[in-house]
Formats: C-alpha cells, sequence, structure tokens
C-alpha cells in the first residue's frame, strides 16, 4: 500500500499533512510532478520528477498505482483511470472520489469543458480553506486507520 501524490498543483499545507502522517505511520508516499520537489529526509517519503508537460504526472501515477494505494490528485481522469485500477482516489479538499461518484464528476468535467469552449465564462474554484485541510486529514486519517486494521489481521 502506497499514497501517490499528484503533486504539480498541490497546496503546501495539504504535502505537509501527507508527511506528518507518513512519518508517524510508515507509510510510503511517493510525490511525482514535472518540477524536482524537496521531501523530508525519510525513508518511506520520495518525489518523482517527469518530463515537462500535459498529463506527464497523471500518466506516471495511472502506470505505477495498483490495487490498494490511494492517490492524492484534483485530476478528475485520473482519479477515475486509478479507481479502474482498484486504488482509491482523493483530492486535496477531502472528497474521495468513488466508482459511482467518479462517473457524474466526469460528467461534470465535460459539461464545463463544453461550457468554456463555447465561450460561456465560469467562475473559478474557491479558494482553499482550513475546512477544506480538515476535511482532508480527516479523511486522510481514516483511510490510514483501515490500513492499520488491515495489517493487523
Amino acid at each position: 500500500m502506497r499514497i501517490w501524490v499528484d503533486a504539480d498543483a498541490l497546496p503546501r499545507v495539504i504535502r505537509d499533512i501527507l508527511f506528518r502522517a507518513a512519518q508517524r505511520t510508515g507509510v510510503d508516499v511517493t510525490l511525482v510532478a514535472n518540477q524536482p520537489l524537496a521531501t523530508p529526509a525519510a525513508p518511506n517519503i520520495q518525489s518523482r520528477q517527469v518530463a515537462a508537460g500535459y498529463d506527464e504526472a497523471d500518466n506516471y501515477i495511472a502506470g505505477e498505482a495498483c490495487e490498494g494505494d490511494l492517490v492524492i490528485t484534483a485530476d478528475i481522469p485520473l482519479a477515475a483511470e486509478v479507481i479502474e485500477k482498484g486504488a482509491l482516489a482523493l483530492n486535496p479538499r477531502g472528497e474521495l472520489y468513488t466508482a459511482d461518484s467518479i462517473r457524474s464528476r466526469l460528467n461534470m468535467r465535460d459539461f464545463m469543458d463544453t461550457m468554456r469552449a463555447s465561450g460561456v465564462e465560469l467562475s473559478t474554484t474557491a479558494a482553499f480553506s482550513q475546512q477544506d485541510r480538515q476535511r482532508f486529514a480527516n479523511s486522510l486519517d481514516r483511510w490510514l486507520a483501515k490500513q492499520a486494521t488491515r495489517g493487523s489481521h
């Protein structure tokens, strides 16, 4: 079991939560980005730099994530792809994507893309809030607790 992180646009506070969780639990965390990332000196925390380009980090994560892994991403197509492989996907705002919820999110994403392509101006995503940070930490803790329970049986 490993946590893969789509780290190109990850809020710093979420990265810090992940680092603390990895140091506390020993879970393996790999940040993937198209730029170098600083990570704590811990054997279970690493980063992978991929080539610059659209979806390079997503493609790397999709190729590496396995059943039971957790993928941290705001990218809906990546979340859908890893869910198909049996991994879980959690966005940085704490929403756990499921096989059921990802279909509606993909449909909404496609609809919004169509609207933007036709010239409709849409509001941008709300600023990252303290509530988002707390929701993420709670969702991550629930996942880690499930992993600990599975490991003890």
